[in-house]
């Protein structure tokens, strides 16, 4: 019978076979990097906002307190955003004439809220819920970075998968006393590092290590 291919083809086929895998594991390596840059991670990237509001200054500064505008962060799954009657209870006395709070007062006055660009904004598909992460000892500033200290706010973590996992599957890391969750510049002591603090703390509020996939995909 004659041979339809020439022997080369055998050659060909295998280094055909070697080079799909070596583009196809090229591609997935690409993708991977690509999604950790900061042009994808949106992370130590500030947004433009209809105002330029500084934690730093309002936080750090004055000292106001997380829940002071984030209300409903203990008690919900959203920690929300203050309305504008919340800002004029201060800046209806100070700062009243400044031009970048010009449409703070426009919001106020015509009862329409501002647009404010999410910075932390998770996919539709990943369910998040800001309460239950409190109640069992995890920080603000654990997921948040150290937002007393940002002019403009920003990520400071890229929100991957990977990086929920990370505290998913050792939570004990991560955990602080529920009375600390707020301080932004709270540290584990020397008497009790996090190690132990956090297997304690694990135990003491019964964190479960949930890493089944409906628990943020529902």
């Amino acid at each position: 019978m004659t041979q339809l291919f020439h022997k080369s083809f055998n050659t060909l086929s295998k280094a055909s076979i070697v080079l799909g895998g070596l583009v196809a594991g090229l591609t997935v390596t690409t993708v991977l990097f690509a999604n950790r840059t900061p042009y994808i991670s949106l992370v130590d990237v500030s947004r433009e906002q209809p105002v330029p509001f500084s934690h730093k200054h309002h936080v750090g500064g004055l000292g106001i307190d997380c829940r002071y505008c984030h209300t409903s962060v203990e008690t919900s799954a959203q920690a929300s955003l203050p309305s504008t009657k919340t800002c004029m209870t201060c800046h209806s006395s100070i700062w009243t004439n400044a031009a970048m709070l010009e449409p703070v007062r426009q919001s106020y006055m015509n009862d329409r809220s501002l647009e404010w660009l999410k910075v932390h904004d998770l996919p539709d598909f990943a369910y998040f819920n800001h309460s239950i992460h409190i109640k069992k000892g995890v920080g603000c500033q654990t997921c948040h970075g150290q937002v007393d200290q940002m002019p403009l706010m920003m990520r400071k973590n890229t929100l991957n998968m990977e990086w929920c996992l990370s505290c998913h599957r050792e939570p004990e890391k991560f955990l602080r006393p529920r009375e600390e969750v707020f301080n932004m510049n709270w540290k584990p002591s020397h008497e009790k590092p996090q190690a132990q603090l956090g297997a304690e703390l694990v135990e003491s509020y019964q964190v479960q290590k949930l890493t089944n996939c409906a628990t943020c995909h529902r």
